[in-house]
Order: C-alpha cells, then sequence, then structure tokens
C-alpha cells in the first residue's frame, strides 16, 4: 500500500505540471489506472533499480522501484506517456556488496532487467545484480567497486584487500595491521596438520643418511673429475636437507618427545658442525621476534648509525656476492654486527642460566664431530677430505644462507619491519615470503613454505603445503605467492643480487621502517 498511495500523490503532481505546460485538459484514467499496482516485496529496495521524478518537480526526489513502473506502465498507455513527459530518468544502480572479491576469467555482458547467469558463481551476495546499459568488461584484467554499494547491517568494512574487491586491492599496505588475528589462521588449518608422526619424521631421516652416504660411496669409487661437480652440488644440497630435519627437531614438530629431538637434532646437526642447542635457542629467538629491527637474530636489518659504523671490509663482505653466502659459521662464532656473543660459548648473551648445559653439550658433540674430521683428514688424506666432505660443506652454508636471506628480504614489494608498540608477533610473521625451489622442494623438505611455518612452527614439515593452502583465504593480500620456480632454482642468485643492491639499513627512527640504499654500496656491488 505504500508504493500506492506514493505513486497516486506524485502521478497526480506530474500531471498538474503536464496540464499547466500545455494548457491541456487531461484525462486522470491514466492515474486510474495506475492505483492498480501493487508492491510484489515488502518494500525492499535491495538490489532494485531505481527512477527519479524530477523536471515536474524539482524539490522531490522520488525512487520507485522499476519492475513496479513497467507493471504500471504496461496498464495503460496514457500511463507510459506520462512516465516519459514528466522527466523519469534512470538512477545508478544501488549494488550489494559483495562478501568475497570478484574474480572472473570470462568477460561478463550485463542485459537490462535480467539477472546475469555469468555472475551466478560469483557466490555473491543472495540479492545479486540488475543493472541496465553495462559495457562488456574484462574481469580479469581489473575490477573496481562499484559507485554505489549497499551496506549490511551490522557488516565490517574489509580492509587492506582481504575478502575486499577492486581499489582496495590496488590500495593494500602490507605494514597495515591485519583485520584477522592468529587464532583466526590457526583455526583454518585443519587439525591433521598438527600431529606428529615420528615414524614419519624418521623415515626421512633414513632416506636422507642412506642418499648422503650412498653419493659418497659412489664418488669415491668413481674418483672422476666429471662426477665430482655433481657430487659436490648433490650432497651440499644433502647436507642442507639433514640441516632442515635437524631444525625440526629444534621447532619440536619431529615428534612430541623431547629426548628424541634431542638426540636425532645432535646427530643431524653435529655431523654438519652447527652446534644444536647453541642454533636452536638462537633461532627460537629469532621466531619470536620476527620482523622486528632490534630484536630479531638472523639477517635482521642494520640500523642506519650501525650501518655507518661498519669498515669497508665488513660493507664488502656483507653486500657484495659470493661473500653473503659465507656467512653462517662466522655468525655461530660472533653473531651479527652490532650483537656479541657465540653460539658456542654458554655465557654468551644468547642463553640464560639454565640453558648453559644444553650448550655445553652441542659444543662437545661438534668438538667431537671436528675431531672425527680430523682423523678422517689423516686416514684419507686432506685432498680427499676435502672433496668428500669439505666442498659439500661449504655448499651446504651457501643454500642456508641463501635460503634465509630470501625467506626475509628481496620480494618485488619493499616489506615493512617493526619497532616499539607497532611490532606484533602476527605483523612480524606476515611479513616472511614463501619461495618457491622447483625440484629441491621435496628434498630440502618444503621449507620454501615459510610464512606458516614462521607463524606455527609446531606444525611437520610434510603438513607445511596443506596449512599454506588452508591458510590462504584469512591471510588474503598478506600473503604472497612465490614465483614459481624452473627444475632448478637458479632464479633465486637474481633475487639475491637484487636485494643486495637495495636492502642496506633502515632509519634508526620510527616504529613501521623500510630498507634504503645506500648509493656508493649499491655502485660498488654493481662493479664487483
Amino acid at each position: 500500500m505504500r508504493v500506492e498511495a506514493f505513486m497516486k500523490l506524485h502521478w497526480m503532481r506530474a500531471v498538474r505540471c503536464h496540464q499547466k505546460q500545455r494548457q491541456e485538459n487531461r484525462s486522470s484514467t491514466s492515474l486510474i489506472a495506475a492505483k492498480g499496482v501493487k508492491p510484489e516485496g515488502k518494500g525492499t529496495d535491495e538490489g532494485l533499480e531505481f527512477y527519479s521524478i524530477k523536471e515536474c518537480e524539482p524539490n522531490i526526489r522520488t525512487h520507485i522501484p522499476i519492475n513496479q513502473l513497467t507493471k504500471a506502465s504496461s496498464f495503460s498507455p496514457m500511463a507510459a506517456w506520462v512516465l516519459s513527459e514528466c522527466g523519469l530518468r534512470p538512477l545508478s544502480p544501488l549494488f550489494p556488496r559483495p562478501t568475497r572479491p570478484i574474480s572472473c576469467r570470462k568477460p561478463s555482458k550485463f542485459r537490462p532487467f535480467s539477472t546475469n547467469k555469468g555472475v551466478a558463481d560469483l557466490k555473491l551476495h543472495p540479492g545479486g545484480f540488475t543493472c541496465c546499459n553495462f559495457r562488456e568488461r574484462r574481469w580479469d584484467l581489473g575490477v573496481s567497486a562499484p559507485l554505489r554499494v549497499a551496506t549490511t547491517e551490522g557488516e565490517e568494512e574489509s580492509i587492506n584487500g582481504v575478502n575486499g574487491v577492486g581499489e582496495e586491492l590496488l590500495n593494500f599496505d602490507p605494514s597495515a595491521p591485519p583485520p584477522f588475528k592468529l587464532a583466526d589462521v590457526r583455526a583454518a588449518i585443519p587439525k591433521h596438520c598438527w600431529v606428529k608422526d615420528p615414524w614419519k619424521s624418521m623415515s626421512y631421516v633414513v632416506r636422507d643418511v642412506i642418499v648422503v652416504f650412498g653419493l659418497a660411496a659412489a664418488a669415491a669409487y668413481l674418483n672422476n673429475w666429471i662426477v665430482w661437480p655433481l657430487y659436490w652440488a648433490a650432497q651440499g644440497t644433502m647436507f642442507w636437507a639433514l640441516f632442515v630435519l635437524g631444525h625440526d627437531c629444534g621447532h619440536g614438530s619431529f615428534s612430541n618427545n623431547p629426548n628424541l629431538n634431542s638426540v636425532v637434532g645432535h646427530l643431524l646437526h653435529s655431523s654438519i658442525l652447527v652446534p644444536y642447542h647453541g642454533w636452536r635457542i638462537s633461532h627460537r629467538t629469532h621466531h619470536q621476534n620476527h620482523g622486528h629491527v632490534e630484536n630479531d637474530e638472523s639477517w635482521h636489518p642494520l640500523p642506519e648509525k650501525i650501518f655507518n659504523s661498519l669498515d669497508n671490509v665488513t660493507r664488502i663482505l656483507r653486500f657484495t656476492i659470493p661473500f653473503p653466502l659465507l656467512a653462517y659459521p662466522i655468525y655461530l662464532w660472533s653473531r651479527s654486527p652490532g650483537k656479541t656473543g657465540s653460539h658456542f660459548d654458554p655465557n654468551s648473551d644468547l642463553f640464560v642460566s639454565s640453558e648453559r648445559k644444553d650448550v655445553i653439550t652441542s659444543t662437545i658433540c661438534w668438538t667431537a664431530m671436528a675431531a672425527l674430521l680430523v682423523g678422517l683428514g689423516f686416514v684419507m688424506g686432506p685432498v680427499q677430505l676435502l672433496k668428500l666432505y669439505g666442498i659439500p660443506y661449504v655448499l651446504f652454508v651457501m643454500w642456508l644462507d641463501l635460503v634465509t636471506y630470501l625467506h626475509h628480504h628481496g620480494h618485488e614489494e619493499k616489506l615493512p619491519w617493526y619497532r616499539g608498540e607497532e611490532w606484533s608477533y602476527l605483523r612480524g610473521g606476515l611479513t616472511t615470503i614463501d619461495r618457491d625451489y622447483g625440484w629441491i622442494n621435496n628434498i630440502h623438505h618444503d621449507i620454501g613454505t615459510h610464512v606458516i611455518h614462521h607463524l606455527f612452527p609446531q606444525i611437520p614439515h610434510y603438513h607445511l603445503i596443506e596449512a599454506t593452502e588452508a591458510a590462504k583465504p584469512v591471510l588474503g593480500q598478506y600473503y604472497r605467492e612465490p614465483k614459481k620456480s624452473s627444475p632448478l632454482p637458479f632464479y633465486l642468485i637474481g633475487e639475491l643480487i637484487k636485494s643486495m643492491k637495495k636492502d642496506h639499513f633502515v632509519s634508526d627512527t620510527g616504529d613501521i621502517v623500510y630498507y634504503q640504499t645506500d648509493p656508493t654500496v649499491s655502485k660498488s656491488s654493481t662493479t664487483e
């Protein structure tokens, strides 16, 4: 009845206006016919298109659902004439706000007064789209939000493209607090991804150890200079794979048994000259403070004051390839610039008093492995030891530095680092980067799925891919899809070089900072 009375009142005004202009007496039969219009719904205007009566009554902006006006005009030609003569014109359509980003591969063509079946798969708000005279659009090239968007009671604005559309995607700010919590990401991950299977974990250890000894035996037997370079590349990668399994032991994702984790971790890490507990504790500090300028532990940015205090030799070693790829042994002994302590010293700033016995144990195991290598040098000769163990160890160190650095640097868009109140565990973890390593993904136990690993290091490596896929809808644009790699990830060398040329230091002040470039270092790196 609301629409019936509404139309009667304003159509009468329209007719009087027309009569005054033409000075003619017109019959009111069209208004009588129009009184038969009845609304179909309950008066809702969501998703409908509107007309306005403006020319006859300039102070009145009247909204009438189009489906009811067209039905009224079908009763009488006179009613249709009144509508056209009184300046009824379409307004911009009112769209319901989509509940998820629009993503279409094919162009869509909208037809007036009909629902476009091509957008049915978008699963938008039940109101759908009803609009007219839209041009064909290339949705795969760009989507922008409608000019007028209907708001729903209790609906929250999407932030930074998470569950949003259009221009919000273009204005994404990676430093903005995310619209989700860590618990939301955790809830999206299937429960079985948290289950640790010690038998499955041990099967990977057995596999890798067999491959390591098999490669060494084959290389020693063939003893051919065509074979040795292939052996070095393969064995260096396998040493890196052993490190990743020991890394899982350090996080407790290997099994729920701390003793098993400690024994396996010591055997794996000591065999490649890594002090298990000393590294485990400092790596825990890295995870607990990821993305923090001062408190992060590995490959954190240098504040400008510390950067300016570096001597030329240190700058060259830090920013000129290949020297940064050989930094790990130095880091174990003396940590990063601006920090003091050693992974072998139980009294180091890295450790609290309750951890000193663990550090001593790991240092003893490391010393035993070093002594074993010296003994093997006397037995087989230093050259043979260098070929079987020394060169693969160097390549392992290069793998470790490359992967660790590129998981926190080198993205095509600059990523923030935090201080003070701006830092949080979630925001710091979201600055990490996933990488694709081609054929190496399985060999080094999917360590490239680094974002979810950093947020939830308790998840075993064999569940990281599934957990990442489950968390992507929650993370939205805070997750950055890695570039696809060829079978061998040589492209990562280019990513490393570009980052070394531009990511030099951050400001001494500010709670949200980005890497800045020193032109002199960049020029020298290019010259090198």
